[in-house]
């Protein structure tokens, strides 16, 4: 944090051309909840610091970069994925095709521009796209894919330190995708020894998936443990018959296939 330019207190002003170094998160702001920093650019090495203290970027186009570390946070352990009654008869009722890291690009440009309830523009400015390119090509950001007949029909991306995956965003071009997307995610990263999935904030479709909310202590001694474990660095790719418990695993494939179709 350069010194000449630092305030003395929330939000602080953070020159993101020095080396990476946020504020102590206890100092976030209360209102806005979690308002930690303000900077007027961001890079690979400052996302990836702050992600390892759970700070994240939030802020539209023409505003200045916004870094917030709210409390409660809204996390989901992957061994509470809720697969409610509904959701498993759409599940049993039609083929899906799932995938990780085959159109990163394009779950990204989805979750940009679809239309969200309340949210006028995008925070998924065109510099955080890039860097999220970067830490794609790195191994660190990754993307779940839903596919029906070759198209693509929804999914989401976030970020993986350790054994700690950071969830951005999701999107679905049908009823149901972006849920199948996060059902699947959990069951896998639980596989893998990844306990939880951090959403940051509160909304009600992921308190209908299991979240659940955690004080600043508890998420950050969670973060912690996670971020103390080794990564996965083989290529990731999904494992249906992890959903052999719910007798779903003949209706949704593995794919390791690249689609190419009309959706943008």
């Amino acid at each position: 944090m350069s010194k000449k330019r630092a305030t003395s207190s929330a939000p602080f002003l953070i020159d993101s051309r020095q080396t990476p170094s946020f504020p102590p998160t206890r100092l976030a702001m209360r209102e806005p909840n979690g308002l930690l920093a303000i900077s007027f650019s961001l890079s690979v090495p400052w996302l990836l610091a702050a992600y390892r203290q759970g700070i994240f970027p939030w802020s539209s186009e023409d505003e200045p970069i916004m870094w917030w570390s709210p409390a409660p946070r809204t996390v989901l352990f992957t061994d509470q994925i809720k697969l409610r009654r509904s959701l498993r008869q759409v599940m049993r009722q039609q083929e899906w095709q799932l995938s990780f890291d085959q159109a990163f690009d394009r779950v990204l440009h989805h979750c940009s521009t679809i239309e969200r309830p309340g949210q006028d523009g995008t925070w998924l400015r065109a510099d955080l796209q890039a860097a999220l390119l970067q830490l794609h090509q790195q191994g660190y950001a990754h993307s779940v894919e839903v596919w029906q007949q070759g198209r693509l029909v929804g999914g989401l991306y976030g970020i993986a330190i350790g054994r700690v995956f950071f969830g951005e965003s999701m999107f679905s071009l049908i009823p149901n995708a972006s849920k199948i997307a996060l059902v699947m995610l959990a069951k896998q990263l639980a596989h893998w020894g990844f306990e939880m999935i951090d959403c940051q904030m509160e909304t009600p479709h992921l308190l209908s998936m299991g979240a659940c909310n955690l004080s600043r202590e508890a998420f950050e001694h969670q973060l912690q443990q996670g971020l103390a474990q080794p990564a996965i660095a083989k290529p990731w790719h999904f494992e249906p018959a992890l959903l052999n418990e719910h007798h779903l695993n003949h209706r949704i494939n593995a794919t390791e296939g690249k689609f190419y179709d009309a959706t943008p």
